[in-house]
């Protein structure tokens, strides 16, 4: 930033909206200080990181050009920013474009050419990077909004990886009011950003204190009724029991049912050894420990939500005992005489839960008595939020606001949806707003008189950003409803603690930004010199404090294989646990009729090399098709982030990566595999013969450890599995122990069909529609498997499929790349009769 507007009333820049942005010395300072370097913006909900950004990026189009990439981790956010940047800048509307994952892959392709600003959430832009559609080179400033999500496997660390590696002129900024719990925490996000610098403004600073209000925190504890109190108990007897088991198993020495997640994870990891020294006791031991969770969760609901909630989830559980593939678990639940005792008393009840009334009270008192106009109630679970609608309309003016996935009996709702919300809510259209937490970070809901919390919740991130939706422009109040003497006081003080932990962080980072920055560098040398390197490279290694080169934040690997960790917390209503062990059934053999394997093989000429048209560039890069559903796991990432790999997403028939022409890869986890043989699952098997059918050289390749192990199954039936998959299927089938050793595997698979070979990526199967000349190619294609490129080769010399069919061997053999064998094989694939 070249200069500051002290001041101004208004903020004036090239590409800045002349008087909309009001004059803030702290974001411009702010913005100063990001436009020099890789950095971390900390700063309070309500007062503007998002202006501090546009400053950035104004001035980085202006200065350098290319165009600025601006993430959010939710769809309202994002449209949100996109309307903020088109009234604050200076362009035109279409400049700035939308990429959700309501944009089709192909037009996202397309408007990331011409666009100037994109902003984004992270998984969209994430695999159209892996899907190699989009390129970072000339993205001059990317933001990182709620940076503090950059943790684990979240898609903004792969983001992050990919732009420092790739972009010419590369500027981060990470944008953050909550960026950790402590130190650590905040330095992870920075390593994983790549950001070198920090600026922290909070509200004790002069010039960010008149802009701030103070926000009154009240907690409202709230007793129990009796029968909630005995529905409780009874679900809690049940655990109890559950534990006595375990108890006698050895495996625990817990008997009460406030049994924590931290140990019910220590119960799992002696189970865990118990199934891999093939102990039926540990197969035992998880279905009691998915009892037990299942349990925990249904307290949850009676005690900190409502009845109706529990009641839901009861007939949740009951849909799924009664389902083909329930396990013993949901259907020793269901039957168990105490837990059907506690559902058939929160079937009698006739009230919800004391919360509700309470809510009721406090937004009669806002809205009534004080005059207020809007509030916003959070809350964790989507049950509760539409019960909530249910009840408090009878007195308010309510709508819900709830993500966009499907649960089970919810519906969610779609982004424009959400977005009419806001606009309604802000415009005064209703008065209380029932949210689960897609509206706790970031988004610009209007000035509100009363945060709700219907439950603590148990992060003091969390917390943070539900209270910033109020005291922006006026005193603000928050109320959190505790229930006494459940989960809902743990939680409560976890978060309070967390909150003056963070705060005093927070100060204290203010405080040695430069040690920080030390370590962020120092951080970043210890890696490069890591990697083999003395530390005194001048293209890559400690962090750039400017943004003159492309020198990255920190020397990265270009693997985000070794990042582990769960991504943000989910909603009650989607973390109601599993099972973790399936009925064992008796493997019983399928045998399908496969195609001789000399059908499958591919033609050689006399040297041994399939005999195929050359490749046009031997400098072409290897390319890997990944199926979408493939994202789940590192694979795909790892591998487009390697040299000489070009990846490809597409939704495939046929197969998890295609490798060339002839080789397709079914990809199983251990646990995947172990499924098949034990819960009567088939569809592996049915799509290993869908590759055996439009593939001469399936691959499955099953990941894992400890396959003969992992499950209470005789090593008979899964070699038997094995030996069907190999011999009735012709595929072949490999082990790799983990993610990293799969991408490994395929990258060499890839480069040997396509390098040494000569062969191309031919996608079979597809779904969407070839045009003719595709068309023409697969069928000639398929003709004793000479390939896409021989198939090419073929029909630019006979000029149509019919004459290919009808040419003799001495025509074929005028043809480059057609050689004796494939001659003699063409025509005898054309001429011999059919014999079924």
């Amino acid at each position: 930033m070249a200069t500051t507007d002290a001041g101004g009333e208004h903020v004036e820049r090239p590409l800045v909206t002349p008087e909309f942005l009001e004059n803030r010395r702290y974001q411009t300072e702010l913005a100063e200080t990001a436009s020099a370097g890789h950095t971390l913006v900390c700063l309070p909900t309500g007062l503007g990181k998002t202006t501090v950004s546009l400053l950035v990026t104004a001035e980085r189009l202006d200065a350098v050009g290319g165009k600025a990439l601006m993430l959010a981790p939710t769809k309202p956010l994002v449209q949100q920013h996109a309307e903020f940047y088109r009234e604050a800048l200076e362009l035109d509307d279409e400049d700035v474009v939308v990429f959700t994952g309501e944009v089709r892959p192909d037009d996202r392709a397309a408007l990331w050419e011409d666009a100037r600003i994109v902003i984004a959430t992270p998984q969209v832009v994430e695999n159209d990077l892996v899907g190699n559609r989009i390129s970072l080179a000339d993205v001059t400033h990317c933001t990182f909004d709620e940076c503090h999500r950059a943790t684990g496997d979240y898609a903004y660390n792969y983001i992050a990886d990919r732009y420092h590696a790739d972009a010419e002129n590369p500027l981060v900024t990470g944008m953050s009011a909550s960026p950790g719990d402590d130190e650590e925490a905040i330095l992870e996000v920075c390593e994983n950003l790549g950001l070198s610098e920090v600026a922290v403004m909070t509200e004790d600073d002069a010039d960010v204190a008149e802009f701030t209000h103070d926000t009154s925190v009240d907690w409202n504890r709230i007793e129990l009724p009796d029968v909630v109190v005995e529905i409780r108990d009874a679900i809690n007897a049940v655990i109890e029991d559950r534990l006595e088991q375990l108890r006698e198993l050895g495996v625990t020495k817990k008997s009460s049912a406030d049994i924590s997640e931290r140990e019910i994870q220590q119960i799992q990891g002696q189970l865990r050894d118990l199934m891999n020294n093939d102990q039926s006791e540990g197969y035992q031991g998880m279905s009691l420990l998915a009892e037990i969770r299942k349990l925990r969760t249904a307290v949850t609901y009676v005690e900190t939500q409502s009845v109706e909630s529990l009641r839901r989830y009861f007939e949740r559980l009951k849909e799924a005992a009664r389902s083909s593939g329930a396990s013993k678990a949901d259907q020793r639940l269901v039957s168990e005489p105490k837990v059907r005792e506690a559902m058939r008393k929160a079937s009698d009840y006739d009230d919800l839960h004391p919360k509700f009334r309470q809510t009721r009270m406090l937004l009669a008192e806002t809205l009534g008595i004080e005059n207020g106009e809007r509030v916003i109630v959070f809350t964790e679970s989507r049950d509760t939020a539409e019960t909530l609608v249910d009840f408090l309309s009878d007195h308010f003016t309510t709508q819900k606001f709830v993500g966009q996935s499907d649960t089970d009996g919810s519906e969610g709702m779609t982004q424009s949806q959400q977005q009419e919300t806001l606009d309604r809510f802000r415009d005064g259209e209703f008065e209380v707003l029932v949210s689960t937490s897609v509206a706790e970070e970031g988004l610009d809901v209007p000035e509100v008189d009363l945060v709700l919390f219907y439950e603590p919740v148990p992060t003091a991130i969390r917390a943070i950003q539900r209270k910033g939706r109020t005291g922006r422009q006026a005193e603000g109040r928050v109320v959190v409803l505790l229930a006494e003497d459940t989960r809902d006081e743990a939680y409560f003080w976890k978060a309070r603690n967390d909150q003056k932990r963070m705060k005093r962080e927070l100060n204290e980072l203010k405080s040695v930004a430069g040690e920080l920055e030390a370590r962020l560098d120092q951080t970043g040398l210890d890696e490069y010199e890591g990697e083999g390197g003395d530390g005194a490279s001048d293209t890559e290694g400690t962090a750039s404090s400017g943004t003159d080169s492309g020198e990255t934040a920190t020397q990265r690997s270009g693997s985000t294989g070794n990042r582990r960790g769960s991504a943000a917390n989910k909603s009650i209503d989607e973390n109601d646990g599993g099972d973790g062990q399936a009925g064992l059934d008796a493997f019983a053999e399928d045998r399908s009729k496969a195609a001789d394997s000399d059908e499958r093989a591919g033609e050689e000429g006399s040297n041994g090399t399939v005999a195929t048209a050359g490749r046009d560039d031997e400098d072409d890069p290897v390319e890997i098709v990944a199926d979408q559903r493939e994202l789940d796991s590192t694979i795909a990432r790892d591998l487009s982030t390697r040299d000489g790999i070009e990846t490809r997403l597409e939704t495939l028939a046929v197969g998890d990566y295609v490798l060339s022409d002839r080789v397709v890869v079914e990809r199983k986890t251990v646990a995947d595999f172990m499924d098949t043989l034990t819960g009567g699952d088939r569809s592996m098997f049915e799509q290993v013969g869908d590759a055996t059918r439009h593939y001469g050289r399936p691959v499955v390749v099953i990941e894992g450890e400890d396959l003969f192990g992992a499950r209470n199954v005789h090593h008979k039936a899964i070699q038997g599995a094995l030996a069907s998959l190999a011999v009735d299927f012709g595929a072949s089938v490999l082990r790799t122990s983990d993610e990293d050793e799969t991408a490994d595997l395929l990258e060499v698979i890839a480069g040997r069909e396509q390098e040494t070979a000569d062969r191309e990526v031919s996608v079979h199967g597809e779904k969407q529609s070839k045009t003719l000349s595709e068309q023409q190619e697969y069928v000639v294609a398929s003709i004793a498997e000479v390939g896409p490129v021989t198939a090419r080769t073929l029909l630019e010399h006979f000029g149509s499929v019919e004459a290919v069919m009808t040419a003799e061997k001495d025509d074929l053999l005028e043809v480059s790349g057609i050689g004796d064998v494939t001659a003699d094989r063409i025509r005898e694939v054309i001429a011999s009769d059919y014999d079924p």
